[in-house]
This record gives C-alpha cells, sequence and structure tokens, in this order.
C-alpha cells in the first residue's frame, strides 16, 4: 500500500478522489509519518510540510478546505471564494465548482465521499457514531441537487467491526432512530461491537442511496497504514478526499 489509496468505485471521469495512509510524510513518532491535523499537538511545521506532500502527492487542484469537524451535523457549500483560514466549522463539505477540495479528517471515524453519476456534484462527510446518528449523511445529501438515484458513496478506512467496542446506550441511541440498526450490533461481554460501515450503509439506504462502495478497511488492527485514536490516543489524522477536476 502506497502513501495513498484510491477508492474503487465507478466514478465520473471529472471527479477526482482519493484517501491518505500514514505513509509518506515527515512527522515524528507519534504522528508518524504523513499527519494532516493540526490540532493534535504536533510541530506546526511538520503539518504544513504533509499538506503540502498531499497536494504534490494527488495532484490536488488547490489546498483542501480543512474542516475543525466537531462531530455534528452542518455541511458547508465550498466555492473558490470560500475562506480556508480559520477552519470552517463542520463535519462536511459540498462542492459543484473544479478546482474545489472537498476533505474530511480521521483516525477511526468514518470518512464518506459523495458524487453525482453525472459528475457534477461532489462531497466529503465525516461520521463519528454522533454525527452518524445525528443525521451528517443525511444533511449532507441534502445539498444535492442531484435524486438519491443518481448520487453514489464511498465509505473510507474506518475503525472495523471487530474492534468498535461500544456500551449499550450506543446502540440504544442508533435503534431508536432506526430499528433496523440491531443487525450492526454484536453482545460483546456487557457491551457490544458496533459494525459503523453497516450504521453508515443502513442510513444511506434509508435515504434512497443503493450505490455504495468500499467498507473493507480497519483502521484500528492496520497500525502501519493508518492512524488510530481508539489504539493509540495520541495520533495523526488520515484525509478522505473528493473534487471535481
Amino acid at each position: 500500500m502506497s502513501a495513498l489509496l484510491f477508492p474503487q468505485w465507478p466514478q465520473p471521469d471529472s471527479v477526482g478522489c482519493c484517501a491518505t495512509t500514514r505513509q509518506g510524510g515527515i512527522s515524528l513518532p507519534p504522528y508518524g509519518s504523513l499527519n494532516l491535523g493540526s490540532h493534535v499537538s504536533d510541530a506546526p511545521e511538520h503539518v504544513a510540510t504533509n499538506r503540502q506532500r498531499l497536494i504534490e502527492l494527488a495532484s490536488l487542484p488547490a489546498a483542501p478546505h480543512w474542516l475543525d469537524q466537531v462531530h455534528g451535523t452542518d455541511v458547508v457549500r465550498l466555492s473558490p471564494q470560500t475562506p480556508s483560514d480559520p477552519p470552517l466549522r463542520a463535519d462536511a463539505a459540498y462542492a459543484d465548482c473544479r478546482g474545489v477540495v472537498c476533505a474530511a479528517m480521521s483516525a477511526d471515524c468514518l470518512p464518506v465521499l459523495f458524487c453525482s453519476t453525472a459528475g457534477d456534484e461532489v462531497a466529503a462527510a465525516h461520521a463519528g457514531w454522533r454525527g452518524l446518528n445525528a443525521g451528517v449523511l443525511e444533511s449532507t445529501l441534502s445539498e444535492f441537487r442531484a435524486d438519491p438515484a443518481e448520487i453514489m458513496a464511498w465509505l473510507g478506512p474506518a475503525i472495523g467491526p471487530q474492534q468498535f467496542e461500544v456500551g449499550g446506550e450506543v446502540r440504544e441511541a442508533f435503534i431508536v432512530s432506526q430499528p433496523q440498526a440491531v443487525a450492526a450490533f454484536t453482545p460483546y461481554g456487557n457491551k457490544f461491537l458496533a459494525n459503523i460501515y453497516l450504521l453508515a450503509r443502513l442510513r444511506l439506504e434509508a435515504a434512497g442511496i443503493m450505490q455504495i462502495y468500499g467498507g473493507e478497511y480497519c483502521t484500528v488492527s492496520d497500525p502501519s497504514h493508518f492512524f488510530s485514536y481508539r489504539r493509540d490516543g495520541v495520533t495523526g489524522r488520515l484525509a478522505t478526499l473528493i473534487w471535481l477536476r
């Protein structure tokens, strides 16, 4: 695996997208090496260099619009005039113009990319369990002009179903809003193992999205490729990005 992952989905030629691994940067442990998060106490100059390297590695048309993610449901609509500093407080970004890069940072939470089958709308969302249950994916989809049947989604690297231990209150929160979510929880002692990929699929399908891809990684169990907050506590951040060429 190289410094970048390229989603395996049938996105239109006009859509560029990728996800980072932890490889290819200059940060030192525990942030080694391609940490893209400026809020995790890594050396600022290392983060700045890593972010510049990302632009070159992914051949991005511009620097990504980094968000101040708060596990909420707010979505920002990006344009070439959108300021990048200070970071906008939101957990998803949407764009329908070329040359603007949407980004979601993560280190166990689920990043989700969206694009229209026409190739003229894109979005990236950050979905931890709180944001997922509160409706961040639905809020992101509400920005699209395209019908749900004409939107596809890709589920990026996140904590896998064998690692995501949660309490009964998390299970109950999902089941109250969507009874089918019971299938995503497996008893594990006095707790449960949650399948965040299945939870996202259920929410997307309920919203009318049937073209759903990805969901095969586990950030916790692959320390050589992925940062994981659950595994390491102090760690870096990955990025999952999408843009219109």
